[in-house]
């Protein structure tokens, strides 16, 4: 039995693209995106899921998928920036899983997902500002991941082999 790994932090953070290089390396593992998941049973973006049912609906059926995605093994599970900010949701991660939260400033952010629509909460006036605030309020719970990977200025194989350093698989 091998333990998940669970790849947290805001939009923007790399979650999916380290993700889908860390899968290469680790061959026995499969690679899931929670976003992408729900979206294929909603049969709609995340942006339309938030528009049309609303964030509380998404959130539940977040819930549930992580739920059951934790108590299989063999995941690299990325999951979206919210879901982190769920107790229940931490627990049931880090009871079968390894939790790494891709750290970048705002800057960093801002700068590899400005221009992108399917991002429902920078919808808005000021979306650097709506970054900014989001990280703030959420970096208290993301900082209760297992590892804190900072990203900023740093490639994508290096962030890659900083979480295989820790894994040890």
């Amino acid at each position: 039995m091998s333990v998940n790994i669970v790849l947290t932090g805001l939009m923007g953070g790399g979650k999916t693209t380290v993700g889908k290089m860390l899968v290469k390396q680790l061959k026995d593992y499969i690679f899931i995106d929670t976003d992408d998941v729900i979206s294929g049973l909603e049969e709609m973006s995340i942006p339309e899921i938030f528009k049309t049912k609303s964030e509380a609906y998404f959130r539940e059926l977040e819930k549930k998928i992580i739920e059951e995605f934790s108590q299989e093994d063999n995941l690299i599970i990325s999951i979206g920036g919210g879901a982190f900010e769920n107790e229940i949701n931490r627990e049931n991660l880090k009871q079968n899983g390894k939790v790494f939260y891709l750290k970048a400033s705002v800057d960093t952010l801002y700068e590899r997902i400005k221009g992108d629509t399917n991002r429902p909460l920078l919808q808005c006036e000021n979306p650097r500002g709506k970054l900014e605030e989001l990280l703030i309020k959420r970096e208290e719970n993301y900082l209760k991941s297992d590892y804190v990977i900072e990203t900023d200025g740093k490639d994508l194989e290096s962030i890659v082999e900083s979480i295989m350093e820790r894994i040890q698989i």
